[in-house]
C-alpha cells in the first residue's frame, strides 16, 4: 500500500471542488485523508479545508501535533467492551496475542490485569536461554 501525504491548501481546496457532488467521507479519502487501517480521518480533513480557507485555530503549534496522549481514562463503548489502549499495552511490555487475566476487585472498584501463572517469566529460565528475550515483558 503506497503511503502519501494528504492535500493541504490550495491542492486540497481545488481537489475537494472537483469532487464536491461526491460524500464528504469519499472526498476526505480522496484527497489522503485516511489512517494506516484505511478509516476516513474526517477530523483531520475537515480541519485541513477550514485551515487551507485561511483560518488559523488558536493555540496550534507549528512545530507540529504530538497526537493523542495517554489519559488513563476510558469509556464503556455501546457494546460493552472496555478497551485499554495501545499505550498501556506498551507501557506494561505487553504484546499482540499476549494472554491476561482480568481480576475484579469490588471492594475497592478496580480491574487488574495480570500475567496468567503459567506465564509469570522465571527471570532464572531466561539466563539458560537467550533466544527467548521476548517473553522478557
Amino acid at each position: 500500500m503506497e503511503s502519501t501525504q494528504p492535500l493541504v491548501g490550495d491542492a486540497l481546496l481545488k481537489r475537494a471542488g472537483e469532487l464536491s457532488d461526491r460524500a464528504p467521507d469519499q472526498i476526505a479519502r480522496a484527497c489522503g485523508y485516511t489512517g494506516n487501517s484505511g478509516r476516513v480521518l474526517k477530523k483531520a480533513f475537515l480541519r485541513a479545508l477550514v485551515e487551507a480557507k485561511g483560518f488559523v485555530f488558536p493555540g496550534k503549534e507549528s512545530s507540529g501535533s504530538r497526537g493523542r496522549q495517554a489519559e488513563y481514562r476510558t469509556k464503556v463503548h455501546g457494546n460493552g467492551n472496555l478497551l485499554v489502549g495501545n499505550v498501556y499495552t506498551r507501557k506494561l511490555g505487553l504484546v499482540p496475542g499476549q494472554e491476561c487475566k482480568i481480576e475484579l476487585h469490588e471492594e475497592t472498584g478496580t480491574i487488574w490485569l495480570r500475567l496468567p501463572d503459567d506465564l509469570v517469566v522465571d527471570e532464572a529460565a531466561l539466563d539458560d536461554e537467550p533466544s527467548d528475550q521476548a517473553a522478557d515483558a
